[in-house]
């Protein structure tokens, strides 16, 4: 079917005309010199993180004011006018992030974004999106993430453009939500006659809706290319976008199959259109097990599904977009702010260059002052999911945790990382982990604090970064700061020097046995032990002190690919968390299955028990409960009937997410060694109570079974049966070669 009118063709004026556009945050060039045309259809924008994206649709909204160029929409000029009144003259936008009034339900939202008399409706919304006329007395912020992208695009056309300017309208959404956009952009650009200019980083969609793509490098367009041979020459997306090794290739050495046109402009052409990409024959239910051929669609076996992508925030979404054997390289990365430390950085990359380590310097000051950096701050900035705009404000305390977030979301999709290093205070402390905490385990990240001779539990979280103690502040180089400073320059030059090439990394893993995760409380030891020695000869057995630590360790290793599975049996944490315990876990414990599907067993060990420190912690509203004094430094305190049942509900929410193999056991005998007949905590309505939530809670499907144990948690019996289901649900090492 054809779908785009030749501009060459049309008398009429384009709808949409960038003309030299010049664009800066402080002495920051973010635009330089960007032309486009758009006569109707669709625009697919593209380009690596940090090349202007973001800041073209702001720009082109009124949301960033340009220093000189023009917009023109229709023949009308756009700079200078208030967003505002760019909204009435026709121009919808759908921001990266959503952008949703979270207080607001979903029919407030249309309603107030409605326009009388325009063809879209709050009841077409619904018809569009059947899942919001569902959830239409829901707040924004109790929707997933393809519930809120759909009422943000929902909200964008109650306005009725003419032209809509939508920025990564995929992105984070689940397979089947991402085809439900797809297809939206084709039927609004043939159908309702509306023009889009869409900047999407999946390249599957953006060669799908539109038939050529402006690429954007540096802040330019660069070239525009034909879709169709973008979308199937994976080599060309390699060396254009930094997909795969040769990604850092310069531009220019790339011959392009179709030029720019004149003074940089774009043309539409009319068309039929071409065969699905490749993402299409992936949608759906059926999931890959390799990774798509673009840098942004990129994600792991087990990809995640809509009921993953509705639990998923920045923090905790898949922490390897990426192949691991792409991510780890011999590159050594010095993060900072180099407004004021600027010095003490660069003497470490000096020092790191002495050792023949490569080096890269990356800027993540939120000052807005100018930047030599390798990586400067616009380019982190440009990560955030609200754009750079909330990252350069004048709250300096949001500012510094816009840009941490930020540098997360950079660094997530860096390659050929050999390490990490960073000096700060506080401040800088908790910018440079951000993204250390996002790099998988086993890549060197060092971290030279003022902070770390004290409490750096929320630095390091479930990651192996290496804390040093500055001894003097981070302020100036001096006897003290050099040693220190160099010292642990030296250290991670060894550690990189050290480590295997990817290609020895991916034999040796091939080679070893699959990895497992099991969690375990002094009360569950004979049981962890007992499934250890059943299948310790065929897989690697982790094992995890559930201290809230230990799970947030155990499923760092899941996203980071490291795991075959896990075999969960000890739970307390969610204990400690609904109650108010010290080991609490957080709010996405059980978020590895989710995301990954790994196969999973999983029961209730030590369910029976909140731990708190020495008898005189416990809270004074606990008083008159059931305790077990451990050790003069752990208190232990039986859960209630009330209690179990809020766990296993909760649990159980958790659970119905996973569309992994699952089992749940349960054991009847007792949920820990303190839970046994005779034993202080031994309660049989408590834990009835928790197994029927858990009942009532988890939905049952073949892939996901609740299993009733006649045996206590440390028996032979129960031993027996959690091996048994691991085993039964694929997790073997053939399967896993």
């Amino acid at each position: 079917m054809d779908r785009f009118l030749s501009a060459s063709a049309s008398k009429a004026k384009p709808l949409l005309q960038v003309q030299d556009l010049q664009v800066y945050y402080g002495e920051s060039h973010a635009l330089q010199g960007v032309s486009l045309t758009l006569e109707r259809g669709v625009l697919s924008v593209v380009g690596r993180n940090g090349m202007g994206k973001t800041t073209l649709c702001n720009a082109i909204v009124g949301l960033m004011p340009a220093r000189s160029g023009s917009i023109r929409f229709d023949g009308r000029r756009l700079n200078g006018l208030e967003p505002h009144v760019i909204a009435r003259a026709g121009v919808g936008y759908v921001p990266q992030g959503r952008r949703l009034w979270p207080s607001l339900s979903v029919e407030d939202t249309l309603r107030l974004s409605a326009r009388a008399g325009g063809a879209w409706t709050v009841e077409r919304v619904y018809s569009n999106f059947p899942r919001l006329a569902e959830r239409r007395s829901n707040g924004g912020a109790q929707l997933s993430g393809g519930e809120q992208q759909m009422l943000a695009i929902g909200r964008a056309l109650l306005g009725n453009p003419r032209l809509l300017i939508m920025d990564e309208p995929t992105e984070g959404l689940a397979p089947m939500i991402v085809a439900q956009v797809r297809d939206l952009l084709i039927r609004l650009a043939h159908e309702e006659e509306i023009a889009v200019l869409v900047v999407e980083q999946n390249i599957g969609v953006a060669t799908a809706v539109s038939d050529h793509v402006a690429i954007m490098v540096n802040g330019r367009v660069d070239r525009v290319m034909d879709a169709s041979a973008l979308a199937a020459d994976r080599d060309l997306q390699q060396r254009l976008l930094g997909v795969g090794r040769r990604g850092h290739e310069a531009l220019d050495t790339v011959p392009g199959p179709v030029a720019p046109s004149a003074r940089g402009e774009f043309q539409m052409f009319r068309v039929a259109r071409g065969a699905e990409s490749a993402d299409d024959a992936a949608e759906a239910s059926v999931y890959r097990a390799d990774y798509l051929p673009n840098r942004w669609g990129l994600r792991p076996a087990g990809r995640p599904t809509p009921a993953a992508d509705a639990a998923r925030t920045p923090e905790t979404r898949p922490l390897l977009p990426l192949p691991l054997a792409e991510r780890i390289g011999r590159t050594a990365l010095v993060v900072g702010t180099l407004d004021t430390k600027g010095s003490e950085l660069r003497f470490i990359r000096d020092s790191l260059r002495a050792y023949g380590v490569p080096v890269r310097l990356v800027d993540l000051s939120t000052s807005g002052k100018p930047s030599r950096a390798d990586v400067t701050p616009a380019q982190v900035a440009a990560m955030h999911p609200g754009g750079s705009a909330a990252v350069f404000s004048n709250d300096r305390g949001a500012s510094v945790a816009a840009m941490a977030e930020a540098f997360a979301g950079w660094i997530e999709r860096e390659r050929g990382i050999g390490g990490i290093i960073s000096a700060g205070g506080s401040g800088g402390t908790s910018l440079a982990t951000a993204g250390m905490r996002r790099l998988p385990l086993g890549i060197p990240k060092v971290m030279v604090s003022t902070v770390a001779s004290g409490q750096v539990a929320s630095y390091v979280g479930a990651s192996d970064i290496m804390m040093v103690y500055s001894v003097a502040d981070v302020q100036g180089l001096n006897a003290i700061t050099e040693q220190v400073l160099g010292n642990a320059a030296h250290a991670l030059a060894g550690m990189i020097a050290a480590a295997p090439s990817p290609e020895a990394r991916e034999a040796r893993r091939r080679l070893a046995r699959p990895a497992i995760g099991l969690t375990m409380f002094g009360v569950t030891t004979p049981a962890v032990q007992g499934i250890t020695r059943h299948l310790e000869g065929e897989f690697d057995c982790l094992v995890f002190h559930a201290t809230g630590a230990g799970g947030r360790s155990m499923e760092s290793l899941a996203d980071s690919g490291l795991l075959a599975g896990f075999i969960d049996v000890t739970t307390t944490e969610v204990a400690d968390m609904i109650v108010g315990g010290v080991f609490p876990c957080d709010a996405d414990r059980f978020g590895a299955a989710i995301r990954t599907g790994l196969p999973s067993v999983l029961s209730v060990g030590a369910m029976d028990m909140v731990n708190f420190g020495s008898r005189d912690t416990v809270p004074d509203k606990f008083r008159g409960r059931r305790f077990v004094i451990h050790n003069p430094n752990v208190t232990l305190m039986r859960t209630t009937p009330e209690e179990n049942r809020a766990i296993g509900e909760w649990m159980g929410d958790r659970l119905n997410r996973a569309e992994g193999p699952m089992r749940m056991l349960l054991p009847e005998g007792g949920v820990s060694a303190l839970d046994a007949p005779g034993k202080p905590f031994h309660d049989p309505e408590a834990d009835a109570a928790l197994f029927q939530a858990l009942e009532a809670t988890i939905r049952q499907t073949p892939r996901r079974r609740i299993e009733r144990i006649k045996a206590n948690i440390n028996d032979d019996a129960f031993i027996t049966a959690a091996t048994a289901a691991f085993l039964s649900i694929g997790a073997r090492r053939e399967r896993r070669a």
